[in-house]
C-alpha cells in the first residue's frame, strides 16, 4: 500500500512537471491579467469614444471558452431590436470582430489619417451567426525604433487613440517600453552611481531606442527628471489600458549595457567597450557592456526586473536584443550559447514564467557573422519553447526558412515595411499577403503569429490595415477586390475612380518585388544635393499618374471627408517628389553638359515653383505638418530650457541625426514648414552652386559643397522658428493648381 502511494505521488509530480513543461512549449501559460467583465467594459468604452451614442447598438461579452486552443475568435449576431451581439473569447477579439463587422458590412474605416464611420440606419441585418477566428496565437506591434521615431512626444489622448486602433486590428502582443528610464535611474543610484554618470549616459527623448540597444549614449541629453515622472504616469496607463483589452504587454529586460561608471564601481567585473556605431565616434558611441556570465551581469538584470514587475505587473514577455547592429566579441558557438542562457536564468531568476521576445534582425543584419552555427547557439541557450523571435523584415529578407525556422523556437512573421518613420508612398502588398502563408506551411514551422514591426507609424495605411486583416484570414485574399472594398470603406463613397486608382497604386507603387528592398525612400527631394543620386523607382511612373488623374477628378464631392484629403495630398505629395527626381535628372545632365540656360531653366522650376507649391500643400493638412511635431515635443517642457532641448531632439533627429549629420535624413519627413527651410534650402544652394561653377569654369566640388549645405542644415536645427500646428490654404486649390502645371509635364516626361 505504502508503495503505491509513493509510486502515485511519483507518477503525479511526473504528470504536473510533464503538464508544465507542455504548457511552456505551448506558451499557454501566457494569458490575459483582466477579467472577462473587465475586458468587455473595455470594449464598450472603445465604441463609445469611436461611435458616440451608437455604441448601444452593440451587446459586448467575452466568454473565455469560447476558444478551447488559445487560438482567440469572435461570434456576431443579429438580435430582434436591430442591435449586434459581439461576444468573444478576449477583449481584443471582440473588438476586431466588431471592427470586421463595421469594415465589410457598413463600409466604415478607422485610420491613424482619419475615420469614416457613417454607419448605415439600422445596422445592417447578419443572417446565422457570423464567426471570426484567427490561426494566430500572437498579433504582435511596434518595433524599438517606433518609440523614438513616432511615439516620442504623445501625450495620453494619443496614445489612448492608438490602443483603441491596435484593439480594432487585433493586436494581442504590443511593446511596452515607456519610463523605463526612470526604473533605470533608480538602479543605478542604488548601485552607486551618482547623477552626472546617469546624466551622461542616457540620451534625449528622441534617441532613447538606441540608447536602450546600447548603439548611443549621452546625445540630446541629459533627460530631465521631469521626463521621467510624466514618462512613468504614461506607462502605468499604456498597460492598464492595454491589459483591460486582454493584450500581454512586452516589457523590457536587461541587455548588458551599462554607464561607463559600473566600471569605476566594480573594476574586476567583465566590462568591454563596443566599436563605434554606425557613423558615431566614441564621443557618443562605443558603449560598455557587461558580460552575461559576470556575476554583476545577473545581480544589476535582477534588480531591475525586480523592480519593472513591482512598479509594473508582468504578463512573463521581456524583449531585450544583445547584439543589435554589434559584432559579438567571439564567434565560438559556446560563446554564444552562454550569453543567451546567461540572460535568460536572470529573466527566470525574478520571473519563472518568463519568456524571452528577441528580435531576429541580427542575423540578416551582419550574415557574414551570423551562420547557421553561430544562430543555431544563439538560439539553443534558452530552452525550446521559452525564447520567439521576431522574424523582423520578413516581407523582403525572411530568416525561417534560412533556419530551418529558427531551429524549433517559435517566431512571429513580421512585416517591418518602413524605415525612420519616411513619407513616401510603398508596399510589398503580393509579399504580405502570401508570406505569412507560406511561413505556416513552411517544414516544422514554429510560427505563433504575425506582427507588424515599422520603424515610424501614420503613414501607408493601407499597408497596415491589409497586414493586421490576414492574421484573421484563412488564405490570401485577391489583392485587386480587397483594395477596391478598402477604397469604398475608406471615403465612404463607389465613385469608379476612386477604386480604379487605388487598384492602379496595389499593382504598382504598393507593389515593390525586387529583392530585399529597403523603404528608405531614396528620392533625391529628401537627400542632400549631389551629383549621384538615386534616380530609379520600382513601379511604373505612369500607373501614379493615372491614379494621380482619378482621384483629382474624382475629388470636389469629397473634400469634406478627412480620409480623401489625405491621401490626395499624400498622392499628389509623391507625384512632386517623383518629378522632383526628372528636374533632378535635367539640372545634373545640364552641368555637366555644361548647359547653363538648361541648368537655370530646369533649377529655376524646381527652386522656384516646383518645392514652394509642395510646401503650400503639405502646409495645407494637418497630417502634414512639422508645427505639429514641435508642439508635442515642446508640451512635454516644465520650462523654456527643457523646451528648448526637445525642440533640439525633435529638429536634429528627422534632418542631421546626430551633431554632425552622422545619420543624415535617415529619418527624413516631407511636412509643412522643413519643405521650406530645409529641403528647399538646401536645393536652392546646390543650384546656385552649380551655376557658379559653370560661370567660373570650376569643376563642383561635394566636400565644399557639403561643408556649406551643413551650415544650411544646422541653422535648420537651432533656427527657433515657430511653425504652424494648423493647416493653411484650400487643399482642393492648391492641388487644382499644382494638376493643371504639372500634369502634362508629367505625362511628357514618360515619352
Amino acid at each position: 500500500m505504502r508503495f503505491k502511494l509513493i509510486y502515485s505521488i511519483a507518477l503525479l509530480v511526473v504528470v504536473s512537471n510533464l503538464s508544465a513543461y507542455c504548457e511552456f512549449q505551448t506558451l499557454a501559460h501566457l494569458k490575459p491579467q483582466a477579467n472577462e467583465k473587465t475586458q468587455g467594459r473595455a470594449v464598450v468604452e472603445l465604441l463609445r469614444r469611436l461611435l458616440g451614442n451608437r455604441y448601444r447598438e452593440f451587446i459586448v461579452s467575452v466568454n473565455r471558452t469560447l476558444s478551447n486552443d488559445s487560438l482567440e475568435v469572435c461570434e456576431l449576431r443579429s438580435a430582434k431590436n436591430n442591435k449586434i451581439i459581439a461576444t468573444g473569447s478576449t477583449g481584443v477579439a471582440v473588438a476586431s470582430g466588431i471592427y470586421n463587422y463595421l469594415k465589410y458590412f457598413c463600409n466604415c474605416h478607422v485610420s491613424w489619417s482619419g475615420n469614416q464611420l457613417n454607419i448605415p440606419r439600422p445596422l445592417p441585418q447578419l443572417t446565422g451567426v457570423l464567426r471570426i477566428s484567427t490561426q494566430h496565437r500572437f498579433r504582435y506591434y511596434q518595433n524599438v525604433c517606433t518609440q523614438s521615431y513616432s511615439t516620442v512626444w504623445w501625450d495620453w489622448p494619443r496614445w489612448q487613440r492608438e490602443i483603441d486602433w491596435m484593439a480594432l486590428n487585433g493586436i494581442n502582443l504590443p511593446l511596452a517600453f515607456t519610463g523605463q528610464e526612470a526604473l533605470w535611474q533608480e538602479v543605478y543610484l542604488s548601485l552607486g552611481l551618482n547623477q552626472t554618470e546617469i546624466d551622461h549616459f542616457f540620451t534625449g527623448p528622441a534617441f532613447l531606442a538606441w540608447n536602450r540597444m546600447g548603439n548611443l549614449f549621452q546625445w540630446g541629453g541629459p533627460l530631465p527628471q521631469s521626463w521621467h515622472v510624466k514618462q512613468l504616469y504614461l506607462q502605468f496607463k499604456i498597460l492598464d489600458r492595454m491589459r483591460s483589452f486582454g493584450m500581454l504587454p512586452v516589457l523590457p529586460a536587461f541587455s548588458g549595457i551599462v554607464p561607463q561608471g559600473i566600471a569605476r564601481l566594480f573594476p574586476k567585473a567583465n566590462v568591454t567597450k563596443l566599436a563605434p556605431w554606425s557613423h558615431f565616434n566614441c564621443s557618443y558611441s562605443c558603449a560598455y557592456t557587461l558580460d552575461p556570465r559576470d556575476p554583476l551581469f545577473h545581480w544589476i538584470g535582477s534588480l531591475f526586473l525586480s523592480q519593472l514587475v513591482k512598479q509594473f505587473g508582468t504578463d512573463h514577455i521581456y524583449n531585450t536584443d544583445t547584439f543589435n547592429e554589434m559584432t559579438p566579441t567571439s564567434s565560438d558557438p559556446a560563446y554564444l550559447s552562454a550569453i543567451s542562457r546567461a540572460v535568460f536564468d536572470t529573466m527566470t531568476s525574478v520571473d519563472p514564467q518568463a519568456i524571452w521576445l528577441m528580435q531576429g534582425w541580427l542575423f540578416v543584419f551582419d550574415t557574414v557573422f551570423w551562420k547557421p552555427a553561430q544562430i543555431q547557439a544563439l538560439l539553443h541557450g534558452v530552452p525550446i519553447g521559452r525564447m520567439i523571435v521576431l522574424d523582423l523584415f520578413a516581407e523582403s529578407t525572411p530568416a525561417f526558412s534560412l533556419t530551418k525556422s529558427f531551429y524549433g523556437q517559435p517566431f512571429i512573421w513580421c512585416m517591418l515595411h518602413n524605415f525612420g518613420g519616411n513619407s513616401g508612398l510603398f508596399g510589398t502588398v503580393e509579399s504580405i499577403n502570401s508570406g505569412p502563408f507560406d511561413a505556416l506551411a513552411f517544414p516544422n514551422s514554429t510560427l505563433v503569429g504575425l506582427g507588424l514591426a515599422p520603424e515610424g507609424i501614420e503613414q501607408n495605411p493601407v499597408v497596415y490595415e491589409l497586414m493586421s486583416e490576414l492574421a484573421w484570414r484563412k488564405e490570401p485574399v485577391n489583392l485587386a477586390k480587397w483594395v477596391s472594398l478598402y477604397a469604398v470603406r475608406r471615403y465612404g463613397s463607389t465613385h469608379e475612380n476612386l477604386t480604379a486608382a487605388w487598384r492602379l497604386l496595389f499593382g504598382s507603387i504598393y507593389n515593390c518585388t525586387v529583392p530585399h528592398y529597403k523603404n528608405h525612400n531614396h528620392s533625391p527631394l529628401v537627400h542632400r544635393p549631389s551629383l549621384h543620386k538615386t534616380t530609379e523607382v520600382w513601379y511604373q511612373r505612369a500607373d501614379l499618374y493615372e491614379a494621380w488623374r482619378l482621384l483629382y477628378q474624382a475629388a470636389w464631392p469629397l473634400m469634406a471627408q478627412e480620409t480623401f484629403r489625405y491621401d490626395l495630398v499624400d498622392v499628389t505629395r509623391e507625384v512632386l517628389q517623383l518629378l522632383t527626381t526628372d528636374y533632378y535628372r535635367e539640372i545634373r545632365d545640364a552641368f555637366q553638359a555644361q548647359k547653363l540656360t538648361e541648368l537655370l531653366t530646369a533649377g529655376g522650376v524646381l527652386v522656384y515653383d516646383l518645392l514652394p507649391e509642395l510646401e503650400r500643400l503639405l502646409s495645407s493638412d494637418s497630417h502634414f505638418l512639422l508645427g505639429t511635431w514641435l508642439e508635442r515635443a515642446h508640451s512635454l517642457a516644465l520650462d523654456e530650457a527643457e523646451a528648448r532641448l526637445y525642440d533640439m531632439n525633435a529638429r536634429n533627429q528627422i534632418t542631421l541625426w546626430g551633431p554632425e549629420g552622422n545619420i543624415l535624413d535617415y529619418a527624413s519627413k516631407e511636412w509643412g514648414g522643413l519643405m521650406e527651410d530645409y529641403y528647399s534650402q538646401r536645393w536652392s544652394l546646390f543650384v546656385n552652386t552649380l551655376v557658379e561653377c559653370l560661370e567660373r569654369g570650376r569643376p563642383f566640388r561635394q566636400d565644399s559643397f557639403n561643408q556649406a549645405v551643413f551650415q544650411v542644415e544646422k541653422g535648420f536645427v537651432f533656427n527657433n522658428r515657430k511653425y504652424p500646428s494648423k493647416p493653411q490654404g484650400d487643399t482642393y486649390d492648391i492641388v487644382s493648381r499644382i494638376f493643371l502645371k504639372y500634369y502634362p509635364q508629367a505625362l511628357k516626361r514618360l515619352k
